[in-house]
């Protein structure tokens, strides 16, 4: 598996590291989004200058993606194989837990293509849906 992590970061001309495979594989484990806190938790040995640089980098190759979920709080996730964060191809739903407030990605509910009126610019759109989470509606 790290050999395929190793093939993937390269490919998208991201030097590898052992922090930055170590994050991408904490990143692969998760079901959910997690801020910036959760891996700084994860890593509280690490600097936290270069777990942020590494995020930013994922981030500037389309490896992560950034969540503003509503609660002030950003979160990051793990894009989907081919996703290029693009406004007209890879947008899809989030879905934030008012109960146990965690954040999903609906990666198969994709964002209806949205036209702005002309002169504006659309730069980023998110659309995240509210409510109770299938864990916590079982309890």
């Amino acid at each position: 598996m790290t050999q395929t992590i190793e093939h993937f970061l390269e490919s998208n001309n991201i030097r590898v590291t052992a922090m930055r495979l170590l994050i991408y594989k904490f990143l692969a484990k998760k079901q959910v989004a997690v801020t910036l806190t959760d891996i700084e938790n994860a890593f509280e040995k690490a600097d936290r200058t270069t777990l942020y640089r590494t995020i930013k980098t994922f981030e500037e190759k389309t490896i992560v993606h950034q969540i503003d979920d509503g609660t002030g709080i950003t979160k990051y996730a793990l894009c989907a194989q081919g996703c290029n964060c693009e406004i007209e191809t890879d947008l899809h739903l989030h879905f934030h837990c008012n109960h146990c407030n965690e954040t999903v990605c609906l990666t198969d509910h994709k964002i209806p293509q949205i036209k702005v009126p002309d002169g504006f610019i659309s730069e980023n759109i998110n659309l995240v849906v509210k409510g109770i989470c299938d864990k916590c509606s079982e309890q």
